[in-house]
Formats: structure tokens, C-alpha cells, sequence
């Protein structure tokens, strides 16, 4: 009887002590289980806790950087100035300039279509007046300026384009101040060409309250091929 007795305590202290085991081996299984912590922080996260700044900073990496994380650059070369298409402005050096009569029967004045014809090799912009003089044996007379100037024009290469100067005839009957050239200087340049005067020889002389001698701005005597 006594030996029952204490086989049977035996067993209930062994069953005790595998309870215990058990119970100690789910804990340890719980702490060292990666999935419960992140786990945990998932649901912290979708609580808009201190992960919820997250999305911003994908949205930044995305706009900002590529795969390799360096800066994206801009393909049109931002702020550089040389990928806006601007074409450079047209010199007296690259311009072919002529001049010819363009007096048409029953107009009250003279008129002299000057043409600019780009002779650079590459494309240029033009806008405004050119300075125009005329050279008489009186002295040089300016042209006045006359209209409003155009929009910076893209002369292509090969192309021209005109402005007209226009004088006053002289109807006098006498010799009147005899003009001996045309100075024509394009558009801010201060290179000026002289060329022949293709006009009526001479202007009349006046006592300054008749017409003058007038420039149309670049584009006022239509365009050419």
C-alpha cells in the first residue's frame, strides 16, 4: 500500500512539472516568432502611428530619384538656356542686303524696298527697325521711324525679309538735294552697309514742313523667299 502511495505522488509531481515546461516553451515561442512583431507593427502602422510618414517618402522617391536612387535629370536641360530653340540674333555679317526702287505709279511718295537676306548658315531672329541714312551731297538725312515693330521673326537660313524706306518726290522742277547713297545698319547692330540709292535721284528742298524721309519696321514690306 505504501508503495502505491508513492508512485502515485510520483506521477503528480512529474505531470506538475510538464505543465510547467509547456506553458514556459509557448512563451519563449511567442517572443522569438518574427511574424507576431511584425505583426504588431503592421497594425500600429494602419493606426496612423509613427509609420504613416511612410507614403510620403515613397511618393518623394518616386518624383525625385531613379532605380539607382541618383536625381532624375530634366531632358530639356532646365535653366541652361541652350534647350529653349532660340535662335541667335541676326548680324550685319550674315545678312545679304539689297535694295530696289518700289514706287508704284500714283502713290504721293517714293519708295524703296530694302531686303535683309540671311546668309549665315544657320537660322537667326530679327525684330525691330533697321537705321537708316540717306547720303546726299547736303549731308546725311535719318530716316523716321514710322509703325509699331513686329514679334522677333525666325529668319531661316537662306530666306529674307523686307522694310521699306519712303521720301518725298521731287515735283519742284529744280535739282533738289541729290541723294549719293543708302546706309542701311540691321536691327541692334552697329555695323552699318552702304549701297547704291535705287530711287528718284533727288528730295526737294523743303523748309522742313513736308513729308520726311520714313522707315517701316523689319516685316513692313512683306516677307520674301
Amino acid at each position: 500500500m505504501r508503495a502505491h502511495r508513492i508512485t502515485f505522488a510520483a506521477l503528480v509531481v512529474a505531470a506538475g512539472l510538464s505543465l510547467t515546461a509547456c506553458q514556459n516553451g509557448d512563451d519563449g515561442a511567442a517572443a522569438s516568432d518574427p511574424s507576431s512583431a511584425s505583426s504588431a507593427s503592421a497594425a500600429s502602422s494602419a493606426g496612423g502611428g509613427s509609420g504613416s510618414g511612410g507614403s510620403d517618402q515613397d511618393s518623394g522617391k518616386e518624383s525625385g530619384t531613379g532605380s539607382d536612387g541618383k536625381g532624375t535629370a530634366d531632358p530639356a536641360g532646365s535653366g541652361s538656356g541652350s534647350g529653349d530653340g532660340t535662335a541667335p540674333k541676326c548680324t550685319t555679317d550674315g545678312l545679304e542686303i539689297t535694295a530696289q526702287d518700289g514706287f508704284i505709279d500714283g502713290d504721293p511718295d517714293g519708295s524703296v524696298v530694302v531686303a535683309l537676306k540671311n546668309g549665315s548658315g544657320a537660322d537667326c531672329v530679327i525684330s525691330g527697325f533697321a537705321g537708316v541714312d540717306l547720303k546726299t551731297n547736303a549731308g546725311d538725312i535719318s530716316a523716321t521711324r514710322k509703325g509699331e515693330p513686329g514679334d522677333p521673326y525666325t529668319l531661316q537660313n537662306g530666306k529674307e525679309i523686307d522694310f521699306y524706306v519712303s521720301y518725298p518726290l521731287n515735283e519742284t522742277g529744280g535739282s533738289g538735294v541729290r541723294i549719293t547713297g543708302l546706309v542701311v545698319t540691321p536691327p541692334n547692330e552697329t555695323k552699318s552697309v552702304t549701297l547704291a540709292w535705287p530711287g528718284n535721284s533727288s528730295l526737294p528742298v523743303t523748309d522742313g514742313s513736308g513729308s520726311s524721309v520714313l522707315v517701316g519696321p523689319i516685316g513692313s514690306a512683306g516677307q520674301g523667299g
